[in-house]
């Protein structure tokens, strides 16, 4: 298997590449609009054919790739089921698999961070978007975001995963790259809770910053960046 882990220095977005073995078919999740080129660079280089683009919600902080990638290549664009991008051709539900060759990827709805949120399972690779974060969560204060829902997406989905399970946000803020369920378990500080209201009371005073463009970026990728 290929895999790609890519980082876009402004947004501290994760974008990652997977195809199951050179000169086949690829996949990239979350990509970032000004990277694109680079994307196509890459696929070129490991001889790769772009199949498939997932968001794992509507960004706030990043306007995505997506439409662009798909002027390109005539990939298939996908999201969740619940997103408000009209434009998607592919809407996958709960626990439905997308395959790619003999790869299979599970979606998971984890809303919380947005009301669109959705997880992807990969074997043992999570990739969890926003709604866990290496130790840290998703905010929940816009786009219909909801720390109830948050609680319940991450204690009883994916805390339920095994605790060798590997964990791939997309954001981090401090250098890291990967960690693990288990590790997030005992380490992330918005986790240490005893129960959903300590979880929304923690969530409902974080008093973050508004993300700078936040509705140029939301209605741009709406339209998957078109």
């Amino acid at each position: 298997m290929i895999f790609k882990q890519l980082f876009d220095q402004k947004s501290s977005t994760y974008t990652y590449l997977i195809a199951s073995s050179k000169g086949r078919e690829a996949l990239i999740i979350d990509p970032v609009l000004e990277n694109v080129s680079n994307y196509i660079i890459l696929l070129k280089e490991l001889d790769l054919r772009l199949v498939k683009v997932i968001d794992t919600h509507i960004h706030a902080d990043h306007v995505t790739g997506a439409s662009k990638l798909k002027d390109i290549t005539k990939c298939s664009t996908i999201m969740g089921d619940l997103t408000p991008a009209d434009s998607v051709e592919i809407k996958v539900k709960d626990d439905e698999y997308i395959k790619l060759e003999n790869l299979k990827i599970r979606a998971m709805y984890t809303p919380g961070h947005t009301s669109d949120s959705y997880s992807f399972l990969m074997d043992n690779y999570l990739f969890s978007g926003d709604t866990l974060l290496i130790n840290g969560t998703g905010r929940t204060d816009f786009q219909n975001g909801d720390s109830k829902d948050a609680y319940n997406s991450i204690f009883n989905k994916l805390l339920k995963l095994p605790d060798e399970t590997f964990l791939y946000p997309a954001h981090d803020y401090k250098g890291e790259k990967v960690s693990t369920i288990g590790k997030e378990k005992k380490q992330n500080p918005r986790l240490q809770v005893s129960s959903v209201d300590e979880y929304v009371d923690l969530m409902n005073n974080l008093n973050l910053k508004k993300p700078d463009e936040i509705d140029f970026n939301v209605a741009k990728n709406i339209n998957l960046g078109a």
